[in-house]
């Protein structure tokens, strides 16, 4: 299975729309994959909250059309990481905006949407302002050879809460897949969580995250592929830090990489720690 994670970087400066068109571009770039992930929220900005309302579209809005049409282009399966959704009605929250992710297939339909279960901001942000997600979504992801493979999706903060993963792994998913915008100042965390979200639940694990600055945050990028023993198979350069003394900022870029599909088998079968689950 080929995969291309795009570590994408972007500012303030650059609007919605400028940014929707050059991303169609960089997902039409990458014909040859079998699947192209982005990050979160990467249209609207992970962290300028003020700019989600305006941002926010129907799951049938011109975002989803621009990303169904570079998938199709492409002719790859898109993760198009996640954008703001306008929600038909307010929900148990009184918001109507979700954390909205869609998997595109390369004729440019939907495989499966998600809307993430946990919202970051601590009673400010996404709390506020979007209503969680309430499903465990894991569907399959058709490979160019014929096969397919079984993935399950979540979105960044989803990534400190194992219980998700597991929930994940008992409904098949071989394959975990997450967009993010996360931070710099806590990029550490989000390398070591996935490669413990790899080893503990022996599986793939692709993340995708941000590089660049906005709404006052730096983000961290270190995006990553890692396998189900736990070695990383690609990683994004980023930003070093980690707790706030001097670094390299993250910069955007495209990470290619081949994983063996059936070594995941294979290691499940000679190591089989999964079968011993108790809880």
């Amino acid at each position: 299975m080929r995969i291309a994670v795009v570590q994408l970087a972007y500012g303030d400066e650059e609007s919605f729309e400028q940014r929707v068109e050059r991303v169609a571009g960089l997902v039409a770039a990458q014909a040859g994959h079998d699947l192209v992930v982005l990050p979160e929220l990467w249209g609207a900005t992970g962290f300028d909250y003020s700019r989600w309302p305006g941002a926010a579209q129907p799951l049938d809005g011109p975002w989803a059309r621009a990303m169904a049409d570079a998938a199709r282009t492409a002719g790859v399966v898109l993760h198009a990481g996640s954008f703001v959704e306008r929600l038909p009605e307010a929900g148990v929250d009184g918001n109507d905006l979700a954390n909205t992710s869609l998997l595109f297939a390369a004729d440019g339909q939907v495989i499966a949407s998600y809307r993430k279960i946990h919202r970051f901001g601590f009673g400010s942000g996404e709390p506020k302002l979007m209503e969680a997600g309430d499903e465990v979504v894991v569907t399959g992801i058709p490979l160019r050879d014929g096969g397919s493979v079984t993935a399950g999706l979540s979105t960044c903060y989803d990534l400190r809460f194992p219980e998700l993963y597991r929930r994940q792994v008992a409904a098949g998913a071989e394959l975990f897949v997450i967009p993010a915008a996360w931070p710099a100042a806590r990029v550490a965390h989000w390398t070591l969580l996935g490669r413990a979200r790899a080893v503990e639940n022996q599986a793939v694990v692709v993340q995708c995250n941000t590089a660049g600055s906005h709404g006052g945050y730096e983000m961290g990028g270190h995006s990553q592929v890692v396998s189900a023993t736990g070695a990383v198979l690609a990683e994004a350069g980023g930003d070093e830090r980690g707790s706030g003394g001097a670094g390299r900022p993250a910069v955007e870029c495209v990470l290619s990489v081949d994983v063996d599909l059936a070594a995941t088998t294979e290691y499940r079968e000679a190591f089989p720690v999964l079968g011993d689950r108790r809880l």
